[in-house]
């Protein structure tokens, strides 16, 4: 070896199993891929952008950054501003779940406070019961986490009770994760029924629920649902998690969890290690425009109802005959099921080229997929979007069916 020759060196330590075993997000790649101004996209999970209250919002940071500037802008409490927890624990208390600001911790987003409970409840190894099929996300965070995910079976109305409380004396699981209202993928809403029957499961058989409710406040028609939190079985082993994205805005990166003392302060110290805490200045801004929240919701929920309706209306013209889809009363999405012969990840590349897109079911399901089944979002294009985005994708579903594919 000559004096001027590199030194041989080593390879770098490989990445965790953990990493290595856990894929990016379908919904991101598919956004990825049809950004392309001329698609319709049913695929993503996004607010209406023309939605946002900009002024209102703007209007917050100005002020917080008018009164108290080195507030606004220094550290914070891991826990989460007194002010916005307040304004939260008050708003939760008035949906009819009395919460003290200290029962709160606020997070950046929901999805960090998933990530949280997975630190402070799941070692590599344990067991995570989830709907079938269920948030994607939720499934990418117990998979980091190491866990191994059982879907429970379960209908229309959500998991089943029965097969539950099976799994629970079986498996013995952690906790059970649940988006009860206005669930995604599905649209669905567990009815009140089902929510006792499962909070006494988790009473009985002792088991942690976590509660993810981000599309709440997004309903168009029917009656509001208690949580299961709110049930007297479940209130010492039921965390509830929020969000402001899909009600203020998602870019201020806003949730927050309800949760019992000590597990609440498991997930404080691992927030500590993560980020030591939410922005300051988005936390105080955030609790001046609650003052406000509440009329902006109601024109948001006015304007994506009717995207609903026009959603729901163009589908039995655009979707193969014998195709079954859920109703939803609020939230963002709804399921659709084609007939047998369709597989909607094979098919999902031909449906493109006629510049619209939707997600394929089979990556929200932790058992055998359904490959038929596809999520459809019909809050971010106007009626008339929708409307033409349904008729491109009949002409994408009109194609030759895909046969004969396993499920991705």
């Amino acid at each position: 070896m000559t004096a001027d020759a590199p030194a041989p060196t080593a390879p770098v330590p490989p990445l965790s199993l953990r990493t290595s075993a856990i894929g990016g997000s379908p919904v991101r790649d598919i956004l990825a891929v049809t950004a392309r101004p001329e698609m319709i996209n049913f695929a993503g999970g996004l607010p209406a952008p023309e939605l946002f209250d900009r002024d209102g919002i703007a209007a917050a940071f100005r002020a917080v950054l008018q009164d108290g500037p080195a507030r606004a802008l220094q550290y914070a409490t891991t826990e989460g501003e007194p002010a916005l927890r307040e304004a939260l624990a008050a708003r939760i208390t008035g949906r009819g779940l009395p919460t003290d600001a200290d029962d709160l911790l606020v997070t950046t987003g929901s999805q960090q406070a998933l990530s949280l409970l997975a630190t402070a409840l799941v070692d590599p190894g344990d067991t995570v019961l989830v709907e079938n099929p269920c948030y994607l996300a939720a499934l990418q965070v117990f998979g980091l986490a190491g866990a191994r995910v059982i879907a429970v079976p379960g209908d229309e109305h959500g998991p089943d009770p029965l097969a539950l409380e099976e799994l629970v004396r079986r498996e013995r699981p952690k906790l059970l994760y649940t988006v009860p209202t206005f669930q995604n993928p599905t649209g669905r809403t567990m009815p009140t029924a089902r929510r006792a029957a499962l909070a006494a499961v988790a009473a009985r058989c002792g088991l942690w629920i976590v509660e993810d409710d981000p599309y709440g406040e997004l309903r168009y028609d029917g009656e509001p649902v208690p949580w299961i939190a709110a049930h007297a079985d479940a209130r010492d082993r039921t965390v509830l998690l929020g969000s402001f994205s899909k009600v203020m805005a998602p870019g201020l990166r806003l949730g927050w969890l309800r949760a019992p003392q000590g597990l609440r302060r498991a997930c404080t110290v691992a927030k500590q290690a993560a980020d030591l805490h939410t922005p300051t200045v988005n936390q105080l801004a955030a609790a001046r425009y609650l003052d406000v929240l509440d009329a902006h919701v109601a024109q948001v929920r006015a304007v994506y109802g009717e995207r609903r309706d026009a959603m729901l209306a163009g589908l039995p013209d655009a979707l193969p005959a014998g195709s079954t889809w859920t109703r939803p009363e609020g939230g963002m999405f709804l399921w659709v099921r084609l007939p047998q012969s369709y597989d909607t990840t094979a098919l999902l590349p031909r449906v493109v080229r006629h510049d619209v897109a939707y997600v394929p079911g089979a990556p929200f399901f932790a058992a055998e997929p359904d490959p038929r089944t596809l999520r459809l979002c019909f809050v971010t294009q106007t009626p008339e979007e929708i409307g033409e985005g349904l008729r491109r994708l009949a002409a994408g579903l009109a194609e030759e069916p895909v046969t004969g594919l396993a499920p991705s």
